[in-house]
């Protein structure tokens, strides 16, 4: 019997980055390009060859699709996310929330409602 062929799984990744774009204080392109300079395959940054595939969404501009046939966390993806917030340096008002099991969101923080129930609690 020959031995037998090894499934290739394939994995979609999204993350809605629509909530801050259309605030016009995050770019797309610019992350799409930072996850394919970033990405470790193997080993290596940058070597994102077949097996990986970090596009913007056909549907919505302000999506973005990480497609894997093979090994990828989605762990990391979120380990990605955080530290382009942080370079950018929008990490104190955005942060990162599970949208599904194969899906991120990018949200604001609620500090505003937050300062007005201590104001309220002073009185």
């Amino acid at each position: 019997m020959p031995p037998s062929a090894k499934k290739v799984e394939t994995k979609v990744f999204t993350i809605d980055c629509s909530k801050p774009a259309t605030d016009e204080i995050f770019d797309t392109a610019h992350f799409i390009e930072f996850l394919k300079e970033r990405i470790k395959v193997d080993g290596k940054t940058g070597n994102l060859g077949t097996t990986l595939d970090v596009s913007a969404s056909s549907t919505e501009e302000a999506k973005v699709v990480v497609t894997s046939h093979g090994a990828f966390s989605k762990r990391y993806l979120k380990y990605l996310t955080k530290k382009y917030l942080k370079k950018k340096q929008i990490r104190d008002w955005l942060h990162v929330i599970a949208s599904g099991p194969s899906g991120y969101e990018l949200k604001y923080f609620q500090l505003e409602q937050e300062a007005d129930d201590d104001a309220e609690g002073d009185e």
